[in-house]
């Protein structure tokens, strides 16, 4: 395997490494991630190209020999067969999913069909072709909420208690992946990571439609009396420990990512109107969503102690950097509110 070759001037090791999902907000990152802390590896992205997936999140990453973009869904067995057939890989990192809460309360059929088919699928693959590590990208939502003031954090062993259609799913190809590891002896390292946020995240999730909205002119919407709190991730955190999982994390455990504390959606929201020197005139209340989880508080002791992984970028400073992003992007998010991508797409990849 590639895994095996060594790179005579830099003494590293030249790896093929898989993304699946990789037009989407986190796998774009991570792309973007490994081509620069990876630069001998050979990158081979995999993606449906959905509403969350599109191609303008890589814009300036040009396919050659060491980046490879496949379009096709990993729920389908032809599509992995055609990848694996062109090349060896060495570390999977499966990111592909459908991610949004209030789409899967609506209608939970993707979040089935990709989240745990196209992981069942992908394990099989993955089995029969010897891959040195395969890195599961979980989330703390499988847990279910923590109590309000109890300030309990939960570790990698506490029991899930997902509590909507789409952290159901995400828990049920956590388990998969688990049980691949117990019965074949797959080498499957799990990430839990918390809720990220960064360039090139949709506009559908809380972060980007604030920023959007706000810059716009609009208003923000904030869900109950914003009492709800999340713990919160840069996404180039969150790429840095999945590497750190693939080149160091133990097969067959998991290991929850942290961010910089909780805080309530109110009080980041008034965050986000700082920077952009508004005032809460911008806020409209609007009704909870069903079965609105509190919060979720996860212990990354794990992460801390045996792989010496610690976040570098505080939220402050990385609230800063997204809500100038976005600022500096309008044409990008447009486009991804109105679907406008088809003529980039044919631009880039004739016949796609």
């Amino acid at each position: 395997m590639l895994i095996s070759d060594v790179d005579e001037n830099r003494g590293g090791i030249v790896a093929t490494a898989l993304v699946t999902g990789g037009a989407g907000f986190i796998g774009a990152n991570l792309v973007r991630f490994l081509r620069k802390e990876r630069p001998d590896w050979t990158v081979v992205n995999v993606d449906k190209l959905t509403y969350a997936g599109n191609l303008s999140n890589l814009a300036g990453v040009e396919v050659g020999d060491n980046y490879v973009f496949i379009h096709g869904d990993i729920a389908e067995p032809s599509v992995l067969e055609r990848l694996w057939s062109r090349t060896e890989i060495d570390f999977v990192f499966h990111l592909a999913a459908e991610t949004h809460v209030d789409r899967s309360l609506k209608d939970v059929r993707p979040f089935l069909r990709t989240n745990i088919e196209g992981t069942s699928a992908l394990i099989d693959i993955c089995r029969a072709a010897g891959v040195k590590k395969f890195v599961y990208v979980s989330t703390d939502e499988v847990y279910g909420p923590t109590p309000r003031d109890s300030g309990v954090k939960l570790g990698e062993d506490a029991p899930f208690r997902p509590g909507n259609p789409y952290s159901a799913t995400k828990a049920a190809a956590d388990l998969l992946c688990q049980a691949a590891s117990n019965s074949f002896e797959f080498p499957v390292v799990i990430a839990r990571p918390t809720n990220n946020y960064g360039s090139y995240q949709h506009p559908e999730k809380f972060l980007p439609l604030m920023a959007t909205n706000l810059l716009t002119g609009g208003q923000v919407p904030v869900y109950g009396k914003g009492e709800q709190m999340r713990d919160w991730l840069y996404v180039e955190d969150t790429c840095r420990a999945l590497l750190l999982l693939a080149e160091q994390g133990e097969v067959g455990k998991a290991y929850n990512i942290a961010g910089t504390g909780l805080i309530p959606n109110l009080e980041f929201a008034r965050e986000v109107l700082r920077i952009l020197r508004l005032d809460e005139d911008c806020l409209t209340f609007v009704p909870d969503r069903p079965g609105h989880d509190f919060a979720y508080s996860i212990d990354d002791t794990r992460i801390r102690s045996e792989l010496g992984f610690a976040e570098r970028t505080g939220l402050e400073d990385g609230l800063l950097r997204t809500v100038y992003w976005y600022k500096e992007n309008e044409t990008w998010w447009r486009a991804v509110r109105e679907g406008k991508f088809k003529e980039y797409y044919e631009q880039q990849y004739p016949g796609l």
